[in-house]
């Protein structure tokens, strides 16, 4: 990887630069099984269920996303919804408070292999940016203490202010792009999602890298991915 051809790297963060993805699979888990428990009829939820339907997207359209697949219409209702409410917002509400739970008990580390390339890049003086649709990501990376190497943090509450449709809508990313002062046609995506990987080859991006942490290498090239690795430390 000639790191030299390139303005900056664009990194999404849960199964990219951390292993939260689990934590996010874990807690979408227990949410949804447990508001299932009143739709019998249901198909259970499951690991699939989270690369199908969840995985990479603003948290509310994961949730509308999941109950169009069960033919389960609720009202959207507000972000300020309570976690009890039956409403989308109040279930993403609910899941998010599951995943702060165990976020605050565990907490978390970088990949070594995405840290080893975070340090590497900021050594070059590379600018970096995060690009999550989580609302949770500037927790997430005070948490694992990698925030001092990205000046730019794009995150769920974030593009929602500003206005900005989330994965696979480009959107988030080219914004990150401009507010670090740098060229999208020079710019790398580092993605694990289908639906971030999508938004990278829709941005016109320079080189779009697909983190396979199980969605499977074939996916990640179809979806748009010009590279894939399983670690980024392949990537120094």
């Amino acid at each position: 990887m000639n790191w030299d051809k390139y303005a900056a790297a664009l990194f999404d963060l849960d199964g990219v630069i951390t292993p939260t993805a689990e934590v996010h699979m874990r807690a979408w888990a227990v949410m949804f099984n447990e508001f299932l428990e009143d739709y019998p009829d249901a198909a259970p939820y499951t690991d699939e269920d989270y690369f199908a339907y969840v995985d990479g997207k603003p948290r509310y359209d994961g949730v509308a996303s999941f109950l169009e697949s069960r033919s389960i219409e609720l009202p959207r209702g507000e972000t300020s919804d309570p976690a009890d409410a039956s409403t989308i917002a109040g279930l993403g509400n609910r899941k998010n408070d599951a995943f702060n739970r165990v976020l605050a008990e565990e907490g978390v580390q970088a990949y070594p292999g995405s840290l080893r390339l975070i340090e590497k890049l900021h050594e070059a003086g590379i600018p970096m940016a995060v690009v999550s649709s989580s609302r949770n990501a500037p927790a997430v990376l005070d948490a694992a203490g990698v925030t001092k190497f990205f000046p730019v943090i794009m995150h769920g509450a974030l593009a929602e202010k500003r206005g900005l449709p989330g994965k696979p809508a480009p959107d988030t990313f080219i914004a990150a792009a401009a507010d670090l002062g740098v060229p999208v046609e020079g710019s790398v995506v580092l993605e694990d999602a289908i639906s971030g990987v999508k938004a990278g080859a829709a941005g016109g991006f320079g080189l779009v890298i697909g983190v396979d942490r199980g969605v499977g290498a074939d996916a990640l090239t179809d979806a748009g991915a010009g590279l894939v690795v399983t670690d980024l430390e392949e990537l120094l």
